[in-house]
């Protein structure tokens, strides 16, 4: 598909172009040219009435398949700049949803991109139905007034099918959620920028081949690997990418996948520490909005600049300090910022900071176990270290324990015959006295 790109640039819309050629490359287009111009929102055309001309000669010279622009188009914009230069025409989040419906493989990715692209037609479909009582016998996609009725009444329908589907997908993976937080994994999110390096993060971490391309939204199916944090066991999922601007209808749509970042306990936000600081400022602050939007910017958020292979040592380190002065000037709580090389399986710095940070999350409390048998010692000592770590230990007649323990994991100690009372140690998570009641009472 041959394609010529249109990027309008103004005070409120500081579009890269670099990132749209990027876009238009991963949905597979034969970019003929792009044509840019600066000024604020024609309310028409979305560009200027001169420069709608330039684009008209261009489409007549170069013949393209479609006219893309950057920008998002409102229906009847979309509709406007295709009565004047008679090619398709579409905006940044058709663009995005083309790309979308490439890479989604599994059933569940499938049915959000569905699901996204339906919302996203919708109001495109109530303007062709608005002209068409204005006399304007275009329709949509050709068809005339009862037919597009009929398609609008249809899609709806669908809408409201493919929302179940992925309701009832949500709550199986809460299921799974559920027991994993059973079995003492902590849960860590990978989210940020599409094309940071997630993907090939996870892979470093894990020791696996997850499909890790330099292209665009790679990941749509959300992938999960187990991993160990010294003796603890932790769980990395990767997410859809974010971009500049994400609309609600895209948010809503994968609504299912995008939660495993709300109910994570560490979300790892990835940046590509190779671009120029203008680009990952931008970026770090979209990847922030949408958290905030998703209202996850309440958990620990440890920002992970990637490929600092490419890059020099003190480049990495400044670029880190700002980061850090950005969150603070802008009100963001970060956990702090760490630097790595996925690709080079430099993570020293990453796990060291995340093995110190899990242990001042909330599932967490200080407690002392008491231990009459002497045989089960080095088991109870295996698994505290397993879900938290071990403070301190004083053997004698009865050994004394002090740890930091998940929770949710004190049923498995106390099935073991062992007694746990809150500590004195002064505790870093919530109270836990009432998680100690329930587990007695279990």
């Amino acid at each position: 598909m041959r394609a010529i790109g249109v990027i309008r640039k103004s005070r409120m819309e500081r579009l890269s172009r670099k990132e749209f050629e990027e876009l238009l490359k991963s949905a597979g287009y034969e970019v003929l040219a792009i044509v840019e111009q600066n000024r604020e929102e024609h309310p028409k055309y979305n560009i200027g009435r001169g420069k709608l001309e330039e684009l008209k000669k261009l489409v007549e010279e170069l013949r393209p398949d479609k006219v893309i622009f950057a920008n998002s188009l409102t229906p009847s914009q979309a509709y406007n700049l295709w009565k004047e230069l008679r090619v398709d025409v579409i905006d940044r989040w058709q663009l995005v949803l083309e790309i979308f419906e490439k890479q989604a493989h599994s059933k569940e990715a499938k049915l959000q991109v569905e699901l996204a692209s339906l919302q996203y037609e919708v109001p495109f479909i109530k303007e062709a139905i608005r002209r068409i009582k204005l006399g304007d016998r275009a329709g949509f996609k050709g068809m005339g007034e009862y037919q597009t009725r009929q398609y609008l009444k249809h899609i709806r329908y669908r809408m409201g099918r493919i929302r179940k589907e992925l309701e009832k997908v949500r709550r199986d993976r809460e299921v799974k959620r559920k027991r994993r937080e059973e079995l003492g994994f902590v849960l860590i999110a990978l989210a940020g920028y599409t094309n940071a390096g997630k993907s090939t993060l996870l892979n470093a971490l894990a020791g696996e081949s997850v499909e890790a391309r330099n292209q665009m939204f790679t990941t749509l199916d959300t992938t999960t690997r187990r991993f160990r944090l010294g003796t603890k066991r932790a769980l990395a999922t990767d997410t859809v990418g974010f971009i500049d601007g994400l609309p609600p209808f895209i948010v809503e749509a994968f609504h299912s996948t995008l939660e495993e970042i709300v109910k994570a306990d560490v979300i790892l936000l990835v940046l590509d520490a190779s671009e120029p600081w203008a680009e990952i400022r931008r970026k770090f602050l979209a990847s922030m909005r949408v958290l905030r939007e998703l209202k996850a910017l309440e958990k620990p958020i440890l920002v992970v600049l990637n490929k600092i292979d490419l890059i020099e040592t003190e480049d990495a380190k400044t670029k880190a300090e700002l980061i850090e002065r950005v969150a603070e000037e802008t009100g963001l709580t970060i956990s702090g910022v760490v630097k790595v090389s996925a690709k080079e399986g430099l993570l020293d710095e990453l796990r060291s900071a995340l093995e110190g940070l899990i242990l001042i999350l909330p599932k967490y409390g200080t407690f002392e176990v008491e231990v009459d048998s002497p045989s089960l010692i080095p088991e109870i000592l295996a698994f505290i270290n397993s879900v938290g770590q071990v403070l301190g230990v004083s053997y004698g007649e009865t050994t004394r324990i002090e740890a930091y323990i998940q929770t949710g994991m004190l049923r498995g100690l106390i099935r073991k015959g062992i007694r746990i009372t809150r500590s004195n140690h002064p505790g870093k998570g919530n109270d836990p006295e009432q998680d100690v009641g329930n587990a007695y009472s279990g």
